[in-house]
């Protein structure tokens, strides 16, 4: 009995998620109210409140949640090629598209894209020095992989901002073309 119970809660919660995450994607985290989530996520006020304090507590719990989903994901992906975590990563996103568009959405503080690119940029930084032994603190290799993390992330970035109008095997291929050449040119300085 109690798996039901915990598969109703997750399927509440993230009914919850979707809509704040929805609402996010319109206006800032301030002006949006738990009668608005409620009512999207069709639930009422008082099952929000099972579940957390307020909107503050939801998106910080959602934060949370997505950082673990992603942190889970590229360590996963360490030992294996750039194609492979990002195809993993496409998966992600496109199993969660009103999630994506509110990381990404004008109206948020932009806290959260900067986490997720601090763990790209560490990933592509460790896959860099690896292939290149190279020191990890060297300077150069950090603005590499600054160069590299933030250029991704615009990538995805406007994928996701554009409703994903393009392929996942053409965000693939010009991703894995802009690796290519930043790689070569990190090959010849070290």
């Amino acid at each position: 009995m109690e798996k039901k119970t915990d598969k109703r809660t997750l399927k509440t919660k993230k009914a919850l998620q979707e809509a704040l995450a929805q609402l996010l994607t319109d206006r800032v985290l301030r002006k949006i109210t738990v009668q608005e989530v409620a009512d999207i996520a069709q639930v009422n006020r008082v099952t929000f409140y099972k579940h957390y304090l307020d909107i503050y507590d939801l998106y910080e719990q959602m934060e949370a949640e997505v950082l673990s989903e992603l942190g889970l994901l590229i360590l996963s992906y360490e030992e294996k090629s750039k194609s492979e975590f990002c195809e993993g990563l496409l998966n992600y996103i496109e199993n969660n598209p009103k999630i994506m568009k509110m990381i990404f959405s004008p109206y948020n503080t932009g806290e959260l894209r900067d986490k997720i690119c601090k763990m790209i940029k560490g990933l592509f930084r460790l896959m860099q020095t690896e292939k290149n032994n190279v020191v990890f603190s060297d300077a150069r290799m950090d603005y590499y992989s600054t160069y590299q993390s933030q250029g991704f992330i615009s990538l995805i970035e406007k994928w996701v901002l554009e409703d994903f109008s393009q392929s996942r095997d053409f965000i693939i291929k010009t991703a894995a073309e802009f690796d290519t050449h930043t790689e070569k040119l990190i090959s010849q300085q070290f």
